[in-house]
């Protein structure tokens, strides 16, 4: 019989230097509490390297190796699937090939009720008003598993606010529906009203999809706090439990390390992106969203992107990208309404994705990429400039660089783990 995880006893390790070990005691004493059979692990996939969830998955295969099955399946979302070297080099080895399951967010998830119009109406001022269908991946209705165990790093997010929680399962676990109207929503309410937020509509509408629809999932969540030390995630916290309360100690222990105030607006910013993090315009990005309240109106953001070889994670959403472009929220808003643009409008988290990835002129981007892999007339198609990483890199010698101030520049290793903002 399935356990009750309701009202587990949540709890909170808070601690500049969490290690491992704190991570597998915490690990050890919930499974020999429940001595789940049957388990399906969700974390995150690599474009969430310094989460510190690959060490939870591995840790966790470790502990119930022999004892119980044990399905993995990376909350992808609308991301690509993890090739087998992204799996060993996130995961490691000793997970095989058979336990993994691939997430498809078209064609693997089930419809279990939906979010009404009013409500939806109501938390969004206004600004959507159309219900929301609450679709997940068909394994987590699976009966035969006695435990899901949602495994995370609780950051600020351009769409929902924080990430991660009930994210993790509407939408790294959910369907094309709740992914695009979500999206959507958070584009149409603001990114400036909702990053680094924990209560923001689109967090409203995941709590009311838990609520009604998800209580009977056998369902845990092991979120994380982090930042990046090195080559790797140093851990700042552990949350384990089901409450809503753990989530928002998650995200105001985050607001302390990964809500980052500049002195003054930035008029030249240089952001990272880890070619084994990111490939794509739609994850690499995060170096627009995340730094947009810290630019100055006419300040340069440089994107160093080594590793971005196209614009979608999928080959539709790339082909979007490519057709409507980085042209602003009023432009995207035109092209949705446009008669003929079927195509968009059946995709509006790429809709929104146009948007956020925009400055509306009030700042300049520009990709430097490496020509092989995406040229400059790709680049400036979607209207970004555009520098070779060659030249971009020598100019600005990122391995020599100090985060944050190094002069008139401002420099970020990882935008990922972060959100900017300038004082006013």
């Amino acid at each position: 019989m399935r356990a009750s995880f309701e009202t587990v006893t949540p709890v909170v390790l808070e601690d500049d230097r969490l290690t491992e070990k704190d991570a597998e005691l915490l690990l050890s004493r919930l499974f020999e509490k429940y001595q789940p059979k049957k388990v399906l692990l969700l974390p995150p996939d690599a474009t969430r390297l310094y989460s510190g969830a690959g060490m939870l998955t591995r840790i966790a295969w470790k502990l119930l190796s022999g004892k119980a099955e044990v399905l993995v399946m990376p909350a992808l979302g609308t991301h690509a699937p993890m090739t087998q070297a992204e799996r060993h080099s996130f995961f490691g080895t000793e997970i095989p090939e058979s336990a993994y399951v691939v997430h498809n967010w078209r064609t693997d998830v089930v419809k279990v009720g939906e979010v009404p119009a009013e409500f939806v109406t109501e938390v969004s001022e206004g600004l959507v008003t159309n219900k929301i269908d609450v679709e997940v991946n068909k394994l987590l209705l699976d009966p035969s598993f006695d435990l899901i165990l949602s495994m995370g790093q609780v950051v600020p997010h351009e769409v929902v606010g924080m990430a991660n929680y009930t994210k993790n399962i509407l939408v790294g676990c959910g369907g094309s529906n709740m992914i695009n109207s979500s999206h959507m929503l958070g584009a149409f309410y603001g990114m400036e009203r909702i990053m680094g937020r924990a209560d923001t509509p689109v967090r409203a509408v995941f709590h009311y999809a838990e609520e009604h629809f998800l209580r009977q999932i056998p369902l845990v969540y092991l979120l994380t706090v982090t930042t990046q030390e090195g080559d790797a995630a140093r851990i700042r916290g552990l949350y384990l439990g089901r409450s809503r309360g753990l989530f928002e100690r998650a995200a105001k222990r985050s607001s302390l390390f990964n809500f980052i105030r500049v002195k003054k607006p930035l008029d030249t910013a240089v952001v990272f992106l880890d070619p084994r993090e990111f490939k794509s315009t739609w994850l690499g990005n995060k170096a627009i969203y995340r730094t947009r309240l810290a630019m100055a109106d006419g300040g340069t953001l440089y994107v160093l992107a080594p590793g971005v070889c196209r614009f979608g994670e999928d080959d539709e959403n790339d082909r979007l990208i490519r057709k409507y472009g980085y042209f602003g929220r009023e432009n995207v808003l035109k092209q949705v309404k446009a008669p003929e643009n079927e195509d968009l409008r059946n995709n509006l988290s790429a809709a929104a994705h146009l948007i956020h990835g925009s400055s509306d002129g009030r700042f300049r981007i520009v990709y430097c990429t490496d020509p092989s892999l995406l040229s400059k007339e790709e680049v400036e198609s979607v209207g970004f400039g555009w520098m070779d990483i060659a030249e971009a890199t020598a100019r600005f010698a990122p391995g020599t660089l100090n985060e944050g101030e190094n002069g008139d520049l401002y420099y970020i290793s990882n935008p990922a783990l972060g959100l900017w903002a300038a004082d006013k």
